[in-house]
């Protein structure tokens, strides 16, 4: 597969999702900080919305493909199963040896689809068969504790941060908090090792020290790059990946522009801020700040150079994208009410599946209209359990190919 993501609005052709499924049943009251949820979505009504927003986009041309069924495939092959096995199981920091015994032959147990399912969905203390008076302290405390051995994985409905598609390339990343990092490991397998992505270059990978997620990352054209510093996203996880994609890009991209965003879950990603829905059109949160701290990062021989931009956001836009005109559109229509309810619900995370043409949550109806009143299509799709998660359209899906335009 020629993976190919030059821009944010060309023609959607493949994109990756992943269906929710038990993981979201393996939440509790209890820990839902912990894997950074705020509720509890619904499953069997989350996955209705989900297929919903599958088949909206195959209605519009779009050929889906589904993680679980990608991972399959690649783990099919016995050795590189249990090579996945054991470094899943160490990556999830299982350190006591009788657990990682434990959950390794029951892993290698099951088929390959159910054993990909079942790292997703977690695995429960009181699932497995263990001698109760066995001595380990961290077994006998199992059910007092988190009652997990695998913790779940409900976040990984949210395709866009484990690993970004950024022109013929990925970006294998560092996933700031805990709770998320193991779900890297499942799309970097299928780069890695599914023929159907043989030869596929990496800008970043999971070990390294810094922090990226791909939220915060937006491809504005063939030339220019977007990068927001955020709360997920440290300065140097950007110039690790600025060094190695500018100078693996020479005839493409020149420039990044890195957006300084407040450290705060409000912002979490900057596309919860900020995404393009037009050539020059660009949906933001109602309270961003026009003179946003900005620097553009360019190609040197040395890797790369920076200056800090001290202009409106409309004309960092304009400036680097080569735009004459650049329109704002604001969630909420900047009311003080429904800016801060539709933001809430990610009114400002939307996903171009062409120029002008755009997917959103049915519940963000006055963003929806000022989308519209802009000359915006507007295919919305239902959301009262997927918004639960804190996170859009764009935020749950993974394009793989876009049509390039010049």
């Amino acid at each position: 597969m020629n993976l190919s993501v030059y821009s944010e609005i060309g023609k959607l052709e493949k994109i990756l999702l992943h269906r929710p499924g038990k993981e979201l049943e393996n939440l509790s009251p209890h820990y839902l900080s912990d894997l950074l949820f705020d509720d509890i979505p619904f499953l069997y009504k989350a996955q209705e919305e989900h297929d919903y927003f599958a088949n909206v986009l195959r209605e519009n041309g779009v050929e889906v493909l589904y993680l679980t069924e990608l991972l399959t495939e690649t783990l099919n092959d016995l050795d590189l199963k249990e090579k996945f096995v054991k470094e899943f199981l160490q990556f999830s920091e299982i350190y006591n040896s009788f657990i990682y015994a434990l959950l390794k032959d029951y892993l290698f147990s099951l088929d390959t689809k159910e054993m990909v399912d079942t790292i997703i969905s977690g695995i429960r203390s009181d699932e497995l068969e263990i001698n109760r008076n066995i001595f380990s302290l961290r077994v006998r405390r199992a059910d007092i504790e988190l009652p997990f051995f695998l913790p779940p994985m409900p976040n990984l409905y949210f395709q866009r941060d484990p690993v970004a598609i950024l022109g013929k390339g990925a970006c294998v990343n560092r996933m700031k908090t805990s709770a998320r990092r193991r779900e890297v490991m499942l799309m970097e397998y299928v780069i890695k090792y599914n023929t159907k992505f043989e030869g596929t270059p990496l800008y970043y990978e999971k070990d390294y020290p810094y922090p990226i997620e791909g939220g915060d990352i937006l491809v504005l054209s063939e030339k220019v790059l977007a990068v927001g510093i955020s709360q997920r996203t440290s300065p140097e996880a950007v110039e690790i990946l600025a060094k190695k994609f500018l100078k693996e890009n020479k005839d493409t991209f020149e420039k990044i522009i890195a957006f300084i965003i407040p450290d705060n879950r409000a912002y979490m990603h900057l596309d919860t801020i900020f995404t393009m829905v037009d050539y020059d059109k660009f949906l933001v949160h109602a309270n961003l700040k026009e003179d946003i701290d900005t620097f553009i990062i360019t190609k040197s021989k040395e890797g790369f150079d920076f200056y800090e931009e001290e202009e409106s956001l409309e004309n960092i836009l304009k400036k680097h994208l080569n735009l004459d005109h650049v329109e704002i559109i604001k969630c909420g229509n900047a009311d003080i009410i429904a800016s801060h309810r539709e933001q809430w619900n990610d009114g400002s995370n939307s996903l171009a599946i062409e120029p002008g043409k755009v997917i959103t949550y049915d519940r963000n109806y006055i963003t929806n209209r000022e989308l519209e009143k802009s000359g915006i299509e507007v295919l919305t799709i239902p959301s009262s359990e997927l918004s639960r998660g804190r996170g859009g359209p764009r935020c749950a899906s993974m394009p793989l190919i876009r049509r390039r335009y010049s």
